[in-house]
């Protein structure tokens, strides 16, 4: 009887290292297909910015932050700044016989538009700005940045590096894109 158990215990064993691989596999294809994803929902943004008017690049350079972390009674505070630095993005290896990305930068785009822009105040009263417009653009299709993220944004934009961090992500309606501001 106990040899039968073991018997038993080994068929299990041999099961689940068996599925084991299974996940493996279908979890590289999930990641290949939200790659594969993220790539068609950067293309329809950068489509449907430009045909609104704005002038549309892949941004090239990335906010390089320090390691450096505050820890205060278990508690986290924010990235010195003093010591970040705007970097050009390294290049991404895709494998053998495949070319490498270059645009992975961040925020995903630049874009800018020269003319007049109709702005609102804080009380209802509005008014017409002439210049050039420029503003970087992430596309999310979920709508959330990750801590990191979220600070190289606070980065980019206490160091004027640009006016305006919009953050592109998918709307209710199919094809629908939503793009919300990044606030500090």
């Amino acid at each position: 009887m106990k040899h039968h158990i073991n018997i038993l215990r080994f068929v299990q064993i041999a099961k689940n290292l068996h599925t084991g691989g299974k996940m493996k596999e279908k979890n590289k294809i999930r990641g290949k297909k939200a790659r594969a994803s993220g790539a068609r929902f950067e293309l329809r943004v950068r489509k449907d910015l430009e045909s609104k008017g704005w002038v549309v690049d892949k941004w090239s350079n990335n906010v390089e932050l320090p390691i450096l972390k505050y820890e205060l009674k278990g508690q986290y505070l924010e990235t010195d700044f003093k010591f970040a630095k705007l970097i050009p993005a390294k290049r991404k290896y895709n494998g053998p016989g495949r070319p490498m990305a270059i645009g992975t930068g961040f925020p995903d785009f630049i874009v800018f538009k020269i003319g007049a822009q109709l702005t609102q105040s804080f009380n209802n009263n509005f008014s017409i700005q002439t210049g050039t417009f420029i503003a970087g653009v992430e596309a999310k299709s979920n709508g959330y940045l990750d801590k990191v993220e979220k600070e190289k944004c606070k980065w980019l934009l206490s160091n004027n590096k640009f006016s305006k961090i919009l953050i592109a992500s998918k709307g209710k309606k199919r094809g629908e894109i939503i793009y919300k501001e990044f606030k500090k």
